[in-house]
């Protein structure tokens, strides 16, 4: 991409008592990508977060609601651009990809490029984390299938049509775990590059609270599991209801055919129970399945009435 004279771009910096940070992260941004929009969004930060913001070139906006997934929603409504550059403002992310990743987007007229994490440094990515993510990312890729490597991150690369079309629910750190879902689960165009990671700088101190975040981001996947494939969901818990109640109902069927007397009914009631609740949860997963097909379709149409800029080779 030689100019972006032909696009419109903002740079969204969601923020929380980041005063250590953020004036780094904005004056890079302005190095690397002169007359570019940055919009900074402070989350009820306590320190001198948005003055040394305003100081550094950003235009500074609020939102109080708490939480990542507040802000980014926040940012998605009110900011018109072609392409957005969504990165943390803790300055670990390389701001020198930025230029690469909407190049990627621009040129091959893609909806989402996502900034793969590398480094070397321990401390900047510990390995509980390393960990957590690949579980999570593992988890997701294997439902809704396997085109990233790093899930949580939080540096990507949106067009309009991906940003004014997704239908934000988080409130937290969980945002990264939806633009995922969102992406993989409607097939969009999406792509990723590997970008470098480092360590925060001295007297900046990490929000993420690995178990508690790493519960809540687990929850949401359940939790769109269920909206987006409710049928693999429910079927799942339907065949582990009708095996539960056929390994329960198996002997009391067996007795009963040897001597023709019926032993343990409580036993024998909680078999066919369970049979009826398997049953139950597979009609549930059919019908529900027709709803979630309705909602993905009015996503896609809501999606596909925003035009994406592609760059046309000539």
């Amino acid at each position: 991409m030689k100019s972006y004279d032909d696009i419109k771009i903002a740079i969204l910096i969601p923020c929380y008592n980041e005063e250590m940070a953020i004036g780094q992260v904005v004056r890079s941004f302005r190095e690397v990508m002169r007359d570019v929009p940055i919009y900074v969004y402070d989350n009820n930060s306590t320190d001198k977060t948005i003055d040394v913001a305003r100081y550094a070139g950003a235009i500074v906006r609020t939102e109080t609601l708490q939480g990542k997934g507040h802000v980014v929603r926040r940012m998605f409504s009110d900011i018109e651009a072609d392409f957005y550059v969504l990165v943390d403002g803790d300055a670990t992310y390389e701001v020198e990809a930025a230029p690469k990743l909407l190049k990627m987007a621009y040129e091959q007229g893609l909806d989402m490029v996502n900034g793969a994490r590398v480094t070397t440094q321990k401390a900047a990515y510990r390995r509980g984390h390393v960990l957590g993510n690949k579980l999570l990312t593992g988890l997701v890729t294997l439902i809704f299938g396997r085109r990233l490597t790093d899930m949580l991150s939080g540096y990507r690369v949106f067009s309009k049509r991906f940003v004014k079309s997704f239908p934000s629910l988080s409130r937290g750190f969980e945002i990264e775990t939806e633009f995922t879902i969102h992406a993989l689960g409607l097939g969009l165009p999406i792509g990723e590059i590997p970008t470098k990671y480092v360590e925060r700088p001295q007297g900046s101190v990490s929000k993420l609270k690995t178990y508690q975040d790493g519960i809540r981001i687990l929850g949401t996947i359940v939790n769109i599991v269920r909206l987006e494939k409710p049928f693999s969901l429910f079927s799942i818990i339907a065949f582990i209801l009708f095996v539960s109640g056929i390994s329960l109902g198996w002997p009391i069927i067996s007795f009963y055919l040897d001597h023709g007397i019926v032993p343990r009914l409580p036993t024998a009631i909680l078999s066919v129970s369970l049979i009826i609740l398997s049953f139950l949860s597979f009609v549930c997963g059919l019908i529900l399945d027709t709803v979630a097909i309705a909602r993905k379709e009015k996503k896609y149409l809501a999606y596909l009435s925003y035009p994406i800029k592609f760059l046309e080779k000539k």
